[in-house]
């Protein structure tokens, strides 16, 4: 681990539909000075493309910025050391979260990096946090929560609160963004706090 960086986390983003949630929140581990490991699957590129036009997943293209605490991984190279129990993290957060992606974990699947980083992180006893982006859910989808949540992970669907009173596209991904950040510990200043919005006068 870089002297400097106090903390690692593994990011992973899927296909589900949410590629701006994402951005920010490796936007805002790395601001806190988290060391973040990145793995993007094959439909996660795709999404990047799709909504955020970027071609190439580097820290430059999803960022606007060089960041040397912005480790890439390939998808499929599951001997990667995220795929080691010893090589020691604090979690992990996938997200967008593709029902597929929750299924394979749910099942215990190690046939990409995705997969089996997340596996090591639920045998480790690390916080998972799984932030699914889809609506209506099935009742396989349901099944798969509660196996996921009994194992240890965290569901934390991509559900926006608007008491807030979001008035840009941006609030309502710092909303998401910053749930997710608590989760995993990280200070940050995204505008998801209930006392700012009694502050603001909405309530």
């Amino acid at each position: 681990m870089n002297p400097e960086c106090s903390r690692r986390i593994v990011v992973a983003i899927t296909g589900a539909s949410g590629a701006a949630y994402a951005r920010r929140v490796v936007d805002q581990l790395l601001r806190a000075g988290v060391e973040v490991h990145l793995v993007v699957s094959t439909f996660g590129r795709r999404l990047l493309r799709d909504e955020l036009g970027i071609s190439n997943v580097s820290a430059v293209d999803l960022l606007g910025r060089e960041d040397e605490r912005l480790v890439l991984h390939a998808y499929k190279d599951v001997g990667s050391l995220l795929g080691s129990g010893s090589f020691r993290t604090d979690g992990m957060i996938v997200c967008p979260c593709s029902t597929h992606t929750f299924a394979a974990i749910a099942a215990g699947l190690g046939d990409n990096l995705i997969n089996r980083a997340a596996a090591v992180t639920l045998k480790e006893r690390r916080r998972l946090i799984l932030v699914v982006r889809e609506m209506p859910l099935t009742h396989i989808d349901l099944l798969n929560a509660v196996r996921l949540s009994d194992a240890g992970a965290i569901v934390c669907p991509a559900s926006p609160g608007f008491y807030m009173v979001p008035r840009t596209l941006e609030d309502i991904v710092d909303f998401v963004a910053g749930k997710v950040l608590d989760l995993v510990g990280v200070a940050h200043e995204l505008n998801v706090r209930w006392e700012k919005s009694e502050a603001r006068g909405t309530w």
